[in-house]
Parts: C-alpha cells; sequence; structure tokens
C-alpha cells in the first residue's frame, strides 16, 4: 500500500473513530429528546425505546406549565446577562493592564491571580456568603452577578494571554499618532481581541445559565429562582413526572447549544491563539 492509501485509511480510521466518540457523548442528550416525547407506559420499558411509537408533541406545552417556567427563565436570562455583562466589562481592563502597560505590580498581581484561579470555590463560599450576608444581600440575585465586576480569574487569565500575543507596533504607532492609552484599548486592542472576548463570554453564560449552587445559596424567594433551582425545587415538592422534566430540559439545553453553534468559529479561535491547547 502505497503512502497516499496509508493517509487515506488514517484519515477514515480517525473520522469513525471521532464519529463513535462524538455518537457516545450526543446519547445522553438523544435520550433526553427521546423521553422528552414518551408516554407514560414506554418510559421503563426494557430494552429501551429510543425512537417512541407515538412522538407526545404535547408534553413541550404541558412543561411549560410544569414549573413557572417563563418566569424561571426570565431571571435565569437576567442573572446570565449581567454576569456576562460584567466579566466583558472588567476582566479585559484587567487583562490589558497586565499584558500591554509596564507597570511595577503586574507580575505579582498576575501571580496572585493565577494562586486565587486555583482555589476550589468551596474554600471561599463561606466567607463570601457571610459578606454578603452583612451587605443585606442575601436573599436576591446581586451576588450572583455582582462578583462578576470585579474579574474572574481565568478569563484574566486567558485574555491575558491572547493580549500578549498581538504585535507591540499596533500600540507605538498609535502613540506616535497622540492616542491616548484608553483610546488604544478601546479602538484598536479591545476590537482585535473579539475571538478571546466571545470565548469568554460564552463560558460565563453557559456557567451562569446552568448554575444551580448559587442560587441555591443565594435565592429564597420562589419567584426569584432560576430554571435549574425551581426544577429541583418542584422535583422535591411534587415527585418526577419524567417527561414534563426532559421536555423542560431541553428546552433550557437548547438556547445553549444554538449559542455555541453561533460563536463556534470565534470560540476555537479564542483558545487557540491564548495559548491553551
Amino acid at each position: 500500500m502505497g503512502s497516499t492509501g496509508f493517509g487515506t485509511v488514517q484519515k477514515v480510521f480517525a473520522h469513525v473513530v471521532l464519529i463513535v466518540i462524538g455518537a457516545f457523548f450526543l446519547s445522553p442528550f438523544l435520550w433526553m429528546v427521546s423521553t422528552s416525547l414518551k408516554a407514560n407506559n414506554e418510559l421503563f420499558l426494557w430494552p429501551p425505546v429510543w425512537i417512541p411509537s407515538v412522538m407526545e408533541w404535547s408534553n413541550y406545552p404541558k412543561a411549560i406549565d410544569y414549573i413557572p417556567f417563563f418566569k424561571y427563565l426570565s431571571n435565569t436570562v437576567t442573572i446570565a446577562g449581567l454576569a456576562t455583562v460584567a466579566v466583558l466589562f472588567s476582566c479585559p481592563l484587567v487583562a490589558y493592564s497586565l499584558a500591554r502597560i509596564p507597570w511595577k505590580g503586574a507580575k505579582p498581581l498576575f501571580a496572585i491571580t493565577l494562586i486565587v484561579m486555583m482555589l476550589p470555590y468551596q474554600v471561599t463560599m463561606i466567607p463570601i456568603f457571610i459578606a454578603f450576608k452583612k451587605f443585606g444581600w442575601v436573599g436576591t440575585n446581586i451576588p450572583l452577578w455582582l462578583p462578576a465586576f470585579f474579574g474572574a480569574p481565568f478569563f484574566i487569565f486567558l485574555l491575558r494571554q491572547f493580549f500578549m500575543g498581538l504585535p507591540r507596533e499596533l500600540e507605538d504607532a498609535s502613540r506616535i499618532d497622540g492616542a491616548s492609552e484608553l483610546r488604544i484599548y478601546w479602538q484598536i486592542m479591545l476590537p482585535l481581541c473579539r475571538p478571546a472576548l466571545l470565548t469568554i463570554a460564552l463560558f460565563q453564560f453557559m456557567g451562569s445559565w446552568t448554575d444551580y449552587q448559587g442560587p441555591l445559596i443565594y435565592l429564597s424567594d420562589e419567584s426569584q429562582y432560576t430554571l435549574m433551582l425551581g426544577m429541583q425545587a418542584f422535583k422535591s415538592q411534587h415527585g418526577a413526572e419524567w417527561q414534563m422534566m426532559m421536555a423542560t430540559l431541553v428546552m433550557i439545553t437548547l438556547p445553549i447549544i444554538v449559542l455555541y453553534f453561533l460563536v463556534q468559529r470565534a470560540f476555537i479561535r479564542g483558545i487557540t491563539f491564548s495559548g491553551i491547547k
């Protein structure tokens, strides 16, 4: 077999392996969609039924009434949107100062940022809760988005790596033309790091959208619940109606899937150009 034929076999084998791995990771979502369309008598059959004999599309309208879906959706979108705006405001500013502006404390501050990034959330959870309780914010959604205005260590690290990869000649030319540091950041550097910004926006939105622990700790009023917390609370009180739960979860998951595919190209570029392989 020639080198061309061997290369073709390698490519075919690689694609087969990727398809198998992809199908393995996609199977839970497909099972969730399948269950959301089943009737009661097909839920626990063995062997499992992947394609329902009758598609129960009415499960989706029922799922909207299963929990106060639109109320919880509004709460979730508000928290995720505010947190995403917050990291897009704060993290590029900090990352730019660490990567492009020479000042005495930049390296120690970056080292502290890396150390904080390595701390698990459980270590800081109680002190942060006590602080928010003293501010009187426990029982509101403020603790779920306000901290993002003070930056997120991983996002700062990712953006710093991206900024460091940009040529210095861009700012030198701008300074010669009389541009201020803020103008260089806003009009030149920030547009160039659009892939990295979309990457951190996607990470933050997904994290806030699927967050369960944060709302569980800080929210006590049912009218403020997010989708994840509302689902669990309803299940605890009323038991599991699996078709309704799965239909609701499909509707919760779809926006994230759509969002990922919309920014997929920029997401991959942001990860690659930031030096994270």
